[in-house]
């Protein structure tokens, strides 16, 4: 099914690798233009090889950074048609009274506050334009109480107020906006948050990445490429009436609780 993205001016951060890296991938291949951004230099270099990426190291915690990137994507291909919010870490874990204050105000700067330096100026454009897709990407944690993962989880609940209202605020121009939500996606950042739970709880990473496979009716964890997926589809003409919408990539999550 062709997705019609040829000519698609499209701005993904943290593109180097895992999840942003297969969107990256999945948008060029099917006709789009991409501006990335990393905070890595080695993965910004090797997604820029690629034919139709823009890549430049930013760091999305930074207005400053992020003001640079957008102004030279925007330079770049004179408007942006859609957005996709990808950056995040994964935070603190632990207890919630054993967690450090300032580690929870990164969290959600990173996960959360992150959208709005690049949604400040996108949506404008989008507007003035009366089309263009915003397309934020939360969790499963996103839906469910997160045990020893507190500020993660809260990041990822705000994700979905942010997106929600962002549709309402531009709907009326014609813009879309939504949540993808994916599930646990195997690769080394998966297994990062198993050994951060095991730590967190004095359980074993095996016995970790069992309960996360428990988790899911499906009990399987997702690929990056079936998140990219969404994200086409819901920048192409064939989603042009969705907005507002948390779809969740996942398998089904029936809890985040791991024991």
């Amino acid at each position: 099914m062709s997705l019609e993205l040829d000519g698609l001016r499209a701005v993904v951060t943290a593109g180097g690798a895992g999840i942003g890296r297969a969107i990256v991938e999945r948008l060029v291949a099917d006709g789009a233009r991409v501006a990335t951004c990393d905070i890595d230099a080695g993965s910004v270099n090797s997604i820029g090889s690629l034919d139709g990426v823009e890549a430049h190291v930013a760091d999305v915690t930074s207005t400053r950074s992020i003001d640079d990137f957008m102004t030279s994507a925007i330079a770049t291909f004179g408007g942006i048609d859609l957005l996709v919010n990808n950056a995040g870490v994964t935070g603190p874990a632990g207890r919630v009274e054993t967690l450090d204050p300032e580690e929870v105000t990164a969290c959600l700067d990173a996960n959360l506050t992150s959208m709005v330096r690049t949604a400040r100026h996108a949506v404008p454009l989008m507007v003035s334009a009366r089309r263009g897709s915003i397309v934020n990407i939360s969790s499963t944690a996103g839906l469910h109480g997160f045990p020893y993962r507190s500020a993660y989880a809260a990041a990822k609940w705000a994700v979905i107020g942010l997106t929600k209202t962002i549709a309402m605020e531009v709907g009326e121009a014609g813009v879309r906006a939504n949540v993808v939500c994916p599930g646990s996606i195997s690769g080394p950042r998966m297994d990062r948050v198993i050994r951060l739970e095991a730590e967190a709880s004095g359980r074993t990473e095996d016995d970790i990445r069992r309960g996360f496979e428990r988790q899911v009716s499906m009990r399987t964890f997702i690929d990056a490429r079936e998140i990219a997926d969404t994200v086409a589809f819901l920048a192409s003409p064939r989603a042009s009436k969705i907005s507002g919408q948390v779809i969740s990539v996942d398998g089904n999550t029936e809890t985040m609780r791991t024991d």
